[in-house]
């Protein structure tokens, strides 16, 4: 097989099969947060060598024309300031629509992107069943929503089509697996639809969607999204479930390149409204190819609350004693949901969640990352924030909450490489280590000797980033 059976959709076939022959650009998304705006992270950035040119069809989305080194060591990707992705992904999640206090299920989560993208569109307010059946790419995806400092994302390893259905949600993003066409340009040779992927994969398709469309309640939205061109698992696959209902396809028309859906294809035929699909192929947005179709539940009225969503059970909203007081009087911090998991108290985005009843109907059910970590129980030393929680107030905390103390980056990497560093200008005890303004890790002062509480791989990192990373562009 081979993408020649798609020309006859692909009218713009030269531009199509150009694009295919150039390496996809580098890419990434800016974080929708306080902490720096899209215009001042370009400034940071070109600061130190980097060619960034926005892109003209996705708000945020910069793609990298020069790279001195790599974008992950960079500061500004340490602290979650951006998220490195496929221009065309970023094209996803908005088009779901997720609003701030919803309850939303992402049934092929890992490693994460979405998910995140989703939890800046609200926010940070609400809360997010990351669901994914691989146990090692969960663990990445823990780890980039500590390093965005998210709280509304609870992730869940399981298969998407065997999750109980005692819950239900607002919004479900159906990321399924699919024959990666659309990814050809990451490679030295195309990826093309076998015979056995389209046999095999669009069983395991049609079966995510449709419970998807078993978990959404009514009135709530399901946004279908692969990265393969083959009609077989796009239009295909949300055509059987559309004939079945209890859903209606809602046409998607985003300001940005794109082709309809099919009505049909070879001796397939599809439904008329499969038209308000929306493919975006390759030369589109000069990225990857992308299929997504908008679904709506229909049979009843829309349920509004978190809280009147079948399934879920409600958490305390108050922050909990175990907060120093400036930290439980915080504005932000209130109206969200706290758990505690071992010795670590934890925060989510919302007072409420499904994961109770999910583990009624699949006791032992793994739960691999839990909200925010916010403070510790620790024996030695009392109740503790956590480094996650400082960085995740910022800004927000009043000044003098907690105890701070401002390192050079020249200071930052000695003791991070094991050097001796002394200031007498701050009293012994735990503190918030700063560069620049911005928390990088806690420490502790003990008779006037700094010391760092970061764990040796994230300690190594942080070294590499600054030593990687430093002030000014370079050739």
């Amino acid at each position: 097989m081979s993408f020649h059976r798609y020309r006859t959709f692909i009218p713009d076939w030269e531009a199509f099969s150009r694009a295919l022959l150039r390496p996809e650009p580098r890419t990434f998304r800016v974080r929708r947060t306080d902490a720096v705006s899209a215009d001042e992270l370009r400034e940071r950035l070109e600061a130190q060598g980097f060619g960034l040119t926005p892109s003209p069809h996705l708000p945020g989305v910069f793609r990298v024309d020069r790279e001195p080194f790599p974008l992950s060591e960079t500061l500004e990707h340490w602290l979650g300031l951006l998220y490195i992705q496929q221009a065309a992904t970023a094209l996803a999640p908005p088009l779901l629509a997720p609003r701030p206090g919803e309850g939303l299920l992402d049934l092929c989560a890992a490693p994460g992107g979405k998910s995140a993208h989703l939890a800046d569109l609200m926010g940070d307010r609400g809360l997010i069943v990351a669901v994914d059946s691989s146990e090692p790419r969960l663990r990445a995806l823990s780890g980039n929503l500590s390093r965005l400092t998210l709280s509304s994302v609870v992730a869940v390893k399981s298969r998407g089509e065997s999750i109980p259905t005692g819950a239900g949600f607002h919004r479900v993003l159906v990321d399924v697996p699919c024959s990666g066409e659309g990814r050809s340009r990451r490679g030295d040779l195309p990826r093309v639809a076998s015979p056995g992927d389209l046999k095999r994969l669009p069983r395991l398709q049609e079966a995510l969607l449709r419970k998807a469309v078993e978990v959404t309640v009514p009135g709530g939205r399901i946004l279908y999204v692969t990265c393969t061109l083959a009609p077989e698992e796009n239009e295909a696959v949300v055509d059987r479930v559309l004939r079945d209902g209890p859903v209606s396809l809602v046409p998607l028309a985003p300001d940005v390149p794109h082709a309809p859906g099919l009505t049909r294809f070879g001796d397939l035929h599809f439904l008329p409204e499969l038209a308000g699909a929306c493919r975006i192929h390759p030369h589109h947005l000069d990225s990857g190819g992308l299929f997504l179709a908008l679904l709506e539940r229909e049979g009843g009225p829309p349920v509004e609350e978190a809280l009147d969503l079948p399934g879920w059970t409600p958490l305390d909203p108050s922050p909990p004693e175990v907060l120093a007081p400036w930290a439980r009087n915080s504005p932000a911090l209130q109206g969200r949901g706290w758990v505690e998991r071992g010795e670590m108290v934890r925060m989510l985005g919302l007072p409420a969640w499904p994961l109770e009843e999910w583990l009624r109907e699949m006791p032992g059910l793994p739960v691999i990352h839990t909200g925010l970590r916010a403070v510790s129980r620790e024996k030695r030393g009392g109740p503790r924030p956590s480094v996650d929680l400082l960085r995740w107030i910022g800004a927000d905390a009043p000044p003098g909450a907690f105890p701070s103390l401002s390192l050079s980056r020249e200071e930052w990497l000695g003791l991070l490489s094991g050097r001796e560093l002394r200031r007498r200008d701050a009293p012994d005890g735990a503190v918030a280590l700063m560069l620049d303004g911005q928390v990088l890790g806690r420490g502790r002062l003990r008779k006037g000797r700094v010391l760092a509480e970061l764990s040796p791989p994230r300690a190594d990192w942080l070294r590499q980033v600054l030593a990687q990373s430093g002030p000014g562009p370079r050739d």
